[in-house]
């Protein structure tokens, strides 16, 4: 499972999320699950919404479509989004805590 994180300022919090809450199917159908939003305690215009997905192809698909760039656009979306996808590290290639002594 990937996590997507998407970080943006909105004009209208309200308007926003409408039209993401209007968004939902698609994001269904792109193989989105467990959404979560997210708005910064400093700047109430911040949002960030992580999401779930099984397919990190599907899913940049159709984050870097023109159909969410308008959507977005038409939302409310004041900034350039960033975006990141995530996989878990499952902590084979990481260091490892040694005993002492």
């Amino acid at each position: 499972m990937a996590l997507v994180i998407v970080r943006h300022r909105v004009k209208e919090f309200g308007a926003w999320l409408a039209a993401f809450d209007a968004h939902g199917t698609a994001r269904a159908d792109a193989g989105f699950s467990n959404v979560r939003i997210y708005r910064s305690v400093d700047d109430s215009s911040e949002v960030v919404v992580l999401l779930d997905t099984a397919d990190i192809g599907k899913a940049t698909q159709f984050i870097t479509s023109a159909e969410v760039k308008s959507a977005m656009a038409a939302a409310g979306v004041v900034d350039k989004p960033d975006v990141f996808v995530l996989t878990a590290a499952d902590g084979s290639d990481l260091p490892r805590a040694r005993r002492s002594g």
